[in-house]
């Protein structure tokens, strides 16, 4: 693995403990649901230098979008 993947590893970890802790589920169901994610799909893909930002604007943008599946679900 290179730099740069370990670092983007580094980040997902806190990432999907961020998301645990604000949504209160478990890490488990944190990780399962932040690797299916768009937000992460954007960042793996390196889109607008998502990686770049921080670990909270992530972890919100993460939330807005699981918000947003909730809904359409519902509709």
């Amino acid at each position: 693995m290179d730099g740069r993947q370990t670092i983007l590893q580094m980040k997902y970890a806190r990432l999907i403990d961020g998301i645990s802790r604000q949504q209160n589920i478990s890490r488990e169901e944190a990780m399962d649901r932040f690797y299916h994610s768009d937000t992460f799909q954007m960042i793996q893909s390196g889109i607008a230098d998502l990686h770049c930002r921080s670990d909270k604007y992530l972890i919100d943008e993460f939330c807005l979008e699981w918000k947003y599946r909730a809904l359409d679900k519902t509709i």
